[in-house]
């Protein structure tokens, strides 16, 4: 209107007279239009979900020249409510946020303004509704069963989603109305925006996001690609990280245009981020790490990183992402960036959990509570860019934001809150003076979650142990996900569509299973142990002691691996069992699970035996030639010997009858080769 607000901080006590004196005003020229219907409400909080028509419609079938919005609470003076009329059915008290009536009635009702900009709107219009010879004069009512007015405030349990074909209302179940002015009053502005999301039109089932595709920043449009600084946040101990490190490497975005800020709070990774930073020094624009000897809080450490895009003029987004994000989208980036928000973070879950790192809705104390939409959102039964109260872990800011409405240093730090907690917090609940004259306003900043596209997940980090040498092994219950990608063969799933396994012994199968990344890391946790026992027959670890063709090893369980590893067997080895091996079905267990270690020097090789099992799996941990001469299996009932293993590659064979076979003599060298006797 062209004009600095003084009608007070309406968020929080009296005031909006400015709005009466602004109505008064523009009356002025309409007040004889006799057929001329005025409609006055609320800008900034409010959608409609009808058009003009429908609204017209209503206000006639209502048959009264002045139509107030209601609401089932009184505000602002309590002690009026004996005099509000009784209604049997509806909402008895008046609400100054919608107002639709005949320009001459309206006039009449403005007219009395003779207060001031910060004096209460919704107190004047009370006090002339109140009176009877008025509101009969008048001839005003209020809107008891929300037929075309819907404030939220104390009304939100009445309201849902009423899906039609292609469009979306509101819909009061107390009154089975279908209201068009939506009014999120009060302290439901959050779902208002909820609600926003859908009506009328913005998704639906027949169309999906209708305005999704609003705005898009085409990069392909722009002279230079945005300059992007990057910060990362290592807060705990995290699996897989230099697989994380790594995806950021392999971001498609142009390195040059991209800066980055670690916060390193771990000194177990310390390691990680030094290899990372050998490796991209040279690659990105630039590259600060802060590490655990700066004793920086969490909150504290993401204030420093926002701030170096704010007072960087060349900075043009800020993408922060905590290290147990793991985006598997190579176009993460460029794809944030082409939606074209102020706010707005890629959806990612853990894998086979609804756990995700936005929430759809608040509690009353501000803390988590599960939206309508949240599941079919998590699960992209719903697809589209979406309004939320919270986000985390990983989302993009334009840095024009960071210098405008978000343009202080200390939006981590709130109270008790979690940073990220408390950055949203301050988003949403932004105070911009220079919108309200000398009091301050609550204009908050809108972000949005995207599930457009699957762009990651969320890895837990929640009982990940560092006592061991290569801590990620232990995680295949934890992070199935990114433990398969790590540890199994990448030809893994081809033993199943391509048939990509080989048979060079009767029933001796030969089979691609552990990734080389993974044979290393046994090995080297093996090593690391160190207490190999020397291929004696006398073996306490064994039931009875003594072990008749003993091997020179160290078992699983003398790790702490056993449960992992027969895990392992029961997911990626049984499978194959009953793929190369018919009608029979595994229980996949295991008494004995070791990895041997043969050297010349110790044991070179093992004499001719048969297996405690039913069938057992011989995995080759590291290559002939390169690391070892010599060495192979031979099964002594076919004649038929394999003397050229393949890391990473199993045997398969039955145990027991049919299947004597020996180790042969490694002649030069370390193999290493990790076994299982499987039900036994």
């Amino acid at each position: 209107m062209g004009e600095k607000w003084k009608g007070g901080d309406v968020g929080h006590s009296i005031g909006g007279g400015q709005k009466v004196r602004l109505l008064k005003k523009a009356m002025e020229a309409l007040a004889d239009q006799e057929d001329l219907v005025i409609l006055s409400v609320d800008s900034y909080d409010l959608i409609f979900a009808g058009g003009p028509e429908e609204i017209l419609k209503k206000f006639k079938q209502a048959n009264h020249k002045v139509l107030f919005a209601a609401e089932g609470l009184i505000w602002p003076d309590k002690r009026l409510t004996d005099k509000y009329p009784s209604v049997r059915s509806g909402k008895r008290f008046l609400n100054s946020g919608g107002i639709i009536g005949y320009a001459p009635y309206i006039n009449r009702i403005v007219s009395e303004w003779n207060l001031h900009d910060n004096d209460d709107d919704q107190l004047f219009y009370t006090k002339i509704y109140l009176d009877p010879l008025k509101r009969e004069t008048l001839n005003m009512t209020l809107d008891h069963k929300c037929q075309i007015f819907q404030n939220l405030n104390g009304a939100v349990d009445e309201v849902l989603l009423k899906f039609g074909t292609g469009r979306v209302r509101v819909r009061n179940t107390m009154y089975d109305s279908l209201p068009i002015v939506v009014h999120g009053n009060g302290k439901t502005k959050m779902y208002l925006n909820y609600l926003g999301n859908y009506v009328p039109n913005a998704w639906n089932y027949e169309n999906g996001c209708s305005g999704c595709d609003d705005d898009l920043l085409d990069l392909t449009q722009l002279e230079d690609y945005p300059n992007v600084l990057v910060g990362v946040f290592i807060e705990q101990p995290t699996p897989f990280l230099p697989e994380f490190l790594h995806r950021l490497l392999t971001l498609d975005y142009p390195k040059d245009k991209l800066q980055v800020f670690v916060h390193n709070n771990e000194v177990y990774h310390e390691k990680h981020i030094q290899t990372f930073w050998e490796e991209s020094k040279n690659v990105f624009g630039s590259f600060k790490v802060v590490g655990p000897e700066e004793n920086l809080s969490q909150g504290e450490a993401r204030n420093m990183g926002m701030d170096l895009c704010r007072k960087d003029a060349t900075c043009d987004y800020y993408f922060s992402i905590d290290s147990d994000v793991m985006l598997t989208n190579r176009q993460t980036l460029k794809l944030l960036i082409e939606q074209n928000r102020k706010i707005i973070g890629p959806l990612v879950t853990r894998h086979g959990k609804l756990w995700s790192n936005f929430w759809g809705a608040l509690s009353l104390d501000g803390y988590y509570a599960r939206s309508e939409d949240y599941v079919d959102i998590v699960q992209r039964k719903r697809v589209g860019v979406w309004n939320i109260p919270y986000m985390a872990h990983v989302y993009l800011i334009k840095g024009a934001v960071l210098r405008k409405e978000l343009k202080e240093r200390n939006y981590f730090v709130l109270e008790k809150l979690d940073p990220d907690m408390a950055l949203c917090r301050n988003a949403r609940e932004m105070v911009r003076e220079s919108k309200c004259g000398t009091l301050a306003c609550i204009i908050g900043v809108f972000m949005f979650i995207t599930n457009r596209h699957d762009f990651g997940r969320l890895i837990s980090t929640a009982s990940y142990n560092t006592s061991h040498y290569n801590n990620d092994l232990w995680q295949i219950f934890e992070n199935p996900v990114d433990w398969k990608e790590k540890y199994i063969h990448q030809n893994y799933t081809q033993i199943f569509t391509h048939n990509y396994l080989e048979q060079p012994c009767p029933d001796v199968y030969w089979f691609p299973v552990l990734s080389e990344k993974a044979c290393d890391e046994i090995v080297e946790e093996m090593e690391h142990y160190g207490s190999w026992s020397g291929g004696k027959h006398e073996d306490k670890r064994i039931s009875g002691g003594y072990e008749t063709v003993p091997t020179d090893d160290i078992h699983m369980k003398q790790i702490g691996f056993d449960k992992e590893w027969l895990h392992f067997i029961r997911e990626f080895i049984s499978p194959v069992t009953l793929k190369v091996f018919s009608g029979y079905y595994t229980k996949g267990y295991a008494l004995m699970n070791f990895v041997v270690k043969y050297t010349p020097e110790r044991q070179a090789y093992l004499r001719p035996h048969h297996d405690s099992s039913t069938f057992t799996i011989n995995i080759a941990l590291n290559n002939k030639g390169s690391d070892f001469q010599g060495g192979g299996c031979r099964f002594h009932r076919y004649n038929c010997s394999i003397e050229s293993p393949r890391k990473g590659w199993s045997f398969m064979h039955p145990g027991r009858l049919t299947h004597l076979h020996e180790g042969l003599p490694t002649t030069n060298g370390t193999r290493y080769i990790a076994v299982s006797f499987i039900d036994p």
